[in-house]
């Protein structure tokens, strides 16, 4: 018989994931010796190598790349055991791991955490910010447990619960403060600053400029929406940013601050979760006080439902 451990998979897949003995071990917050010598353990006991050891990283052998995909199937089954047992308790209790996209979790978070953390003492939150594609790969392979984003994703496996709808508002340099707002047309002829690829909301905005995937000289991309806003301050463009970051990102910036002319550009941020999750009835708990989160920092959540 085969012996090995579920911490030794757990191991194993975090290593996959990262390719690196170092980040593997800070993400399983153990010592990276530890990390080795388990994961060598857990190849003794299996007969064969899960992993091609390089200098500076690891990569999986044919056998490692088919083990992984059982034991991911194996984590998760594991997981959602346990999230039967929290299914059946009164209150929400033990690790909960939501995703949040990175043009939504500095304005949210404080709040939204703050509000959870009133309403279910024994709640553990762990949080991971990062762009939608990795939340829903994360999410599919049971590393998380629901995510904020940008709807619809239109996965088949997701359930998509609408928090709220938010408006686009245009940034200017001060200068243009009670100039008439552009028009999509114009807009096209300004020089731009968008998030940087990967992010949904710089798709929004092309879209919403009708620019398509195109990447015209005008563009100038930035890694946040804090970088756009003083690089507008600082004369270089114009740029969009949601409203639930308006107050945040123009309070240390001198811009001035357009609004578009209805049908105005806006999103809906939503939660989103597995349909399979065992804790799917308190998950639509935590998406309403959420939902009053929002409300409380200011943002129009009657506005999800239209």
């Amino acid at each position: 018989m085969i012996n090995f451990t579920l911490r030794q998979l757990r191991y194993f897949e975090a290593l996959a994931r990262h390719g690196h003995f170092g980040r593997a071990a800070e993400d399983c917050s153990i010592s990276q010796p530890a990390l080795s010598v388990q994961i060598r353990e857990l190849e003794l006991a299996l007969g064969t190598e899960l992993f091609e050891r390089a200098a500076r990283q690891v990569r999986l052998s044919a056998f490692g790349e088919e083990f992984l995909s059982r034991v991911r199937d194996v984590l998760r089954s594991v997981d959602e055991l346990g999230d039967l047992a929290r299914a059946h308790q009164r209150q929400l209790q033990g690790r909960l791991r939501i995703g949040v996209i990175p043009t939504v979790a500095p304005y949210l978070l404080p709040a939204m955490i703050s509000d959870l953390t009133r309403s279910n003492a024994g709640l553990d939150i762990h949080i991971r910010e990062t762009v939608t594609p990795k939340l829903l790969q994360e999410l599919s392979e049971g590393r998380l447990d629901t995510a904020i984003v940008a709807l619809p994703v239109s996965e088949p496996g997701m359930t998509e619960t609408p928090l709220f709808r938010e408006n686009f508002v245009l940034v200017r340099p001060p200068e243009d403060e009670g100039k008439p707002v552009p028009n999509r047309d114009t807009l096209k002829e300004m020089r731009l600053l968008l998030l940087e690829e990967g992010h949904c909301f710089r798709e929004q905005a092309l879209s919403f400029c009708e620019l398509g995937s195109a990447r015209p000289r005008e563009i100038l991309d930035g890694s946040s929406l804090s970088t756009l806003v003083q690089m507008v301050g600082a004369g270089i463009g114009v740029t969009l940013i949601p409203e639930i970051a308006l107050a945040v990102e123009t309070r240390s910036a001198e811009v001035s601050i357009g609004r578009f002319e209805d049908p105005q550009p806006s999103r809906t941020i939503g939660m989103i979760w597995r349909k399979t999750s065992p804790i799917a009835r308190q998950l639509t708990e935590v998406a309403e006080i959420v939902r009053q989160a929002a409300r409380r920092i200011g943002v129009d959540c009657g506005a999800a439902a239209a």
